[in-house]
Parts: C-alpha cells; sequence; structure tokens
C-alpha cells in the first residue's frame, strides 16, 4: 500500500484541535472505524497532536519572555525596570 501525504485543514483553536482529538481517539477505542478509517483517523490525529505541540510550545514561548521582562532588575528611585 503505497502512502500518500493528505493535506490536514488546520483547526481553528487549540480547544478546536483537542475536542476533535478527543473525538477521534474515543470513536478509535470503541472500535467505530473500519480499518481504512481507522488509519485515517490516525493520520489525522497525529496532525492535531502536532498542531496542539506548536500551539502549546507558542505560547509556553511568550510567557517566558513575559517572565523574562519581569525578572528585570527594578530601580525602586525611578520606578522603572533597569
Amino acid at each position: 500500500m503505497a502512502q500518500t501525504k493528505i493535506k490536514q485543514k488546520e483547526p481553528s483553536s487549540f480547544e478546536d484541535a483537542m475536542r476533535e482529538l478527543d473525538g477521534l481517539v474515543g470513536g478509535m477505542d470503541e472500535g467505530e472505524f473500519a480499518l481504512e478509517q481507522a488509519l485515517v483517523a490516525y493520520q489525522r490525529g497525529a496532525y492535531l497532536v502536532k498542531f496542539c505541540q506548536a500551539q502549546l510550545q507558542a505560547v509556553h514561548t511568550q510567557i517566558k519572555i513575559v517572565e523574562d521582562d519581569m525578572a528585570k532588575p527594578f530601580d525602586l528611585s525611578t520606578g522603572q525596570a533597569k
């Protein structure tokens, strides 16, 4: 069986991706998919996992920037970061 790369539709948000992923996992756990459907569901799930990981990494990076900015020494005489 030749494996083809399917262009995946990007979820509109992290939360939508998690809901869809939860539905796919639930369907696979319950045996709701035939073999070919299960393969497509698995591929979609793998895509959603990568999407969610990228979203979490982006948020982590933003938090790190905010934390680093807050960690700057504070000059009490001027009321500003040094």
